[in-house]
Order: C-alpha cells, then sequence, then structure tokens
C-alpha cells in the first residue's frame, strides 16, 4: 500500500489537509495556503555574478497551476516570499504575476514576508498577517491566542537517516505548545532548515506525506541513495 498524498491535520474541531504538493488546504474555506515561493531567485543571483539556470520558475508555476486546477480552491494566500528580491522582477515575471490569479481561476492573496521587502507588485497588494475563520496566517512564526498560526519563512527539513544516506526532506512542522503549522517552502529553487527538538514533523517524500518521528524509518519505497 503506496503512503497517502495527503494527511489530516484536525485543530479543534477544524480541518486542513497538509498535501504532498507541499501546500495547506482547507476544505471548509476552500482556501489554499503556501509559503516560500521565491520567485525570480535565479535571476536575483545572476545579478550578483552567480551562474544559476533560469528554470527552477517554471516548475514553480507549474506546481501551483496544478495543485489549484486539482483543488479549485475561493482563493490562493501566499503566506510571504513570493519573489526572491527585486533585483529578480524581470518583466517577464511581473508579466507571469500579473495573469496568475486570471490562470488560477481565483484571487490571490500575498501576506508579505521578508524577502519582498521594497519591492512593488502590479495588482498584488502587500498584507499584514490576517485571520481567517479560526486561522492567523502569517509569514514567520506569529502565534496568536485561539487561533491555528499557519505560517513559512523558515523552510523546515527534516533530517532521515545516517551519514552518507542521511537525506533532508522537507517537511511540514507543527509545535503543539504555540500552537504553530510552519508549511514547506513551495520555490523549487529553495533550500532548508532542520527543525528544532519537540515539534511534531510531515515528511514530504515522492507525492506521499508521511507522519514522523526521528526513530521513524522511510518505507522502503521512499528510501533514495545518496
Amino acid at each position: 500500500m503506496n503512503p497517502p498524498a495527503t494527511a489530516a491535520f484536525p485543530w479543534r474541531g477544524h480541518r486542513l489537509e497538509l498535501l504532498a504538493e507541499k501546500a495547506a488546504w482547507d476544505p471548509e474555506q476552500r482556501l489554499l495556503m503556501l509559503a516560500d515561493l521565491h520567485l525570480g531567485k535565479a535571476e536575483s543571483f545572476q545579478c550578483q555574478g552567480i551562474p544559476l539556470p533560469s528554470d527552477g520558475d517554471a516548475a514553480t508555476f507549474n506546481a501551483l497551476l496544478a495543485v489549484a486546477h486539482r483543488l479549485q480552491p475561493r482563493q490562493v494566500v501566499v503566506l510571504g516570499d513570493l519573489i526572491h528580491s527585486r533585483l529578480g522582477l524581470t518583466e517577464e515575471l511581473r508579466q507571469k504575476l500579473a495573469a496568475l490569479p486570471s490562470l488560477l481561476g481565483c484571487p490571490l492573496r500575498l501576506v508579505g514576508g521578508n524577502h519582498e521587502r521594497g519591492s512593488w507588485l502590479e495588482g498584488l497588494v502587500q498584507e499584514p498577517s490576517l485571520a481567517m475563520g479560526p486561522l492567523w496566517l502569517s509569514h514567520a512564526p506569529e502565534p496568536r491566542a485561539g487561533r491555528l498560526n499557519v505560517c513559512g519563512h523558515r523552510h523546515p527539513v527534516a533530517l532521515v537517516g545516517r551519514g552518507a544516506d542521511r537525506l533532508r526532506l522537507p517537511c511540514f512542522a507543527y509545535n503543539q505548545t504555540l500552537e504553530h503549522l510552519v508549511l514547506p517552502s513551495f520555490g523549487a529553487l529553495t533550500g532548508g532548515h532542520p527543525c528544532p527538538r519537540g515539534e511534531v514533523l510531515w515528511l514530504v517524500a515522492d507525492g506521499a506525506v508521511i507522519p514522523w518521528t526521528p526513530s521513524h524509518q522511510l518505507p522502503r519505497a521512499h528510501r533514495r541513495s545518496a
């Protein structure tokens, strides 16, 4: 039996779904949430003389459109760092961002992240942290009493295995004390940071979402050689 492509995340009677596409879905509000796309990252590095291929954005755009077309959300909220920096805001990227709501088939909202500072995106206002139903949506973790804080910023990864077999896998990370759920970075050209001890993790691996504790081993079908 293959591991599921989603994991249920119940919170005080409200249910989210953690998606293998590295996004969160609120079926009651028909709300799709994702974070840290870092579009234009390759072009930002190229401006600084670092040669990165300009192909990561296409994969990120295609993944976003695919999950939106599958779920048909009422709205998509990006929890910060839609872009990497103003240096990477080429005219081509601006045109793609302007067309994105039409391609998604629903409104697109942006909670401003640290990488958007100093940038202007036509038709897309950078909003402060906001409440939607029982959720508090922010870029960095920002616990809010009585609400589940869904956020990004940290690019959480789990370290699985040891030595030459160690993997760094993107994951969802939940802090039970502070009640914040950190989404993995959605972008194709983003790195990651290991999670602190004590968080509840769900790995994203090979199109599946897998509940995880450090003592677990990945199912054989999901192991990769170094």
